[in-house]
């Protein structure tokens, strides 16, 4: 039986309805949205300063799946070529012929207009500006300006993924505030040593694409200096957010030993640049981000019911 990779993991090949259904799944991304949703709901706890309506959380989650998936399958639409190229990404749908790119481009239209309309229907109207901004930021800006063109791309198209937190935190307000700022700056100041880490270990598929990932140009001690310089940006941002917030010692104490294991691992990988060391950087730092947020849930759940 014939197999194509969809986000790393291997499908039978099996009735083509059935195949088609797992590749428009799989121009969705799953496991980045899952990230951007552990993200989005703790700040809409702290927003809350309690817990938000079951019905706003998973209307929120809705939108936003909705928001992040067409945005990923019009990445995959317009990076169909370098795809092709690249060992990590060859068994997307659109480079196994799966899917069209028609068909691919209508389905994410038609999350994006859902989402919005999620967003406007249930919410408010500025979660659903927000939502479609991300995507058109992420599109736009990352995918067909900054990621073929600078090494600088996913630092400045990284700011797509903090888009989230503002999503959630104006569903439960209706507007933005200090707080759910410095909670997207975390994220943005996160995403270039969360990417750059693993790039390290693809290089050569960014090159072989000719995308100019920064360790695709420079050295892994070059990165390996810039990642740390941004883990301890984020770190210290992450502690600065304690009194510019409500939070208080369970935010407080995981921000502090996550972020000394963010910056240690950061050190590692700087003391011996290898890929090894960048993908043990890549694991923990998700990890870290989790933790962060989940902090926020649990520090809301304690002090703040």
């Amino acid at each position: 039986m014939a197999t194509f990779a969809s986000s790393g993991v291997a499908v039978t090949l099996q009735p083509k309805i059935l195949l088609k259904l797992k590749g428009y799944i799989a121009l969705t991304k799953p496991r980045i949205i899952e990230l951007l949703l552990i993200t989005t709901v703790p700040t809409m706890f702290l927003a809350k300063d309690g817990i938000p309506s079951l019905e706003l959380i998973l209307i929120t989650v809705l939108g936003g799946t909705l928001a992040a998936g067409g945005a990923n399958a019009f990445n995959m639409v317009i990076d169909r070529d370098i795809d092709a190229k690249m060992e990590r990404t060859k068994g997307r749908p659109l480079v196994t012929k799966v899917l069209r790119p028609v068909e691919a481009t209508f389905f994410a239209v038609i999350l994006e207009v859902a989402a919005f309309v999620v967003f406007w229907a249930f919410v408010n109207l500025l979660s659903g500006i927000l939502a479609v901004s991300a995507m058109a930021f992420y599109v736009g800006v990352y995918t067909v300006w900054l990621k073929r063109r600078s090494t600088q791309n996913i630092v400045i198209g990284g700011a797509a993924g903090a888009v989230p937190v503002l999503i959630g935190w104006s569903a439960v307000t209706d507007k933005i505030s200090l707080v759910s700022v410095l909670l997207a700056f975390i994220i943005f100041l996160w995403t270039p040593p969360h990417f750059w880490a693993l790039a390290v270990k693809y290089k050569e598929d960014y090159r072989a694409a000719n995308v100019p990932m920064l360790p695709t140009v420079k050295t892994n001690q070059r990165t390996a200096n810039e990642i740390l310089i941004y883990s301890i940006l984020v770190v210290a941002l992450s502690v600065a957010l304690i009194p510019l917030s409500s939070l208080k010692w369970a935010y407080a104490g995981s921000a502090v030993l996550s972020g000394l294991g963010l910056i240690g691992y950061s050190l590692l990988f700087k003391i011996r640049p290898s890929s090894k060391n960048a993908m043990k950087l890549f694991g923990f730092s998700i990890t870290y981000l989790t933790i962060i947020f989940l902090s926020i849930a649990v520090d809301v759940l304690i002090f703040h019911r």
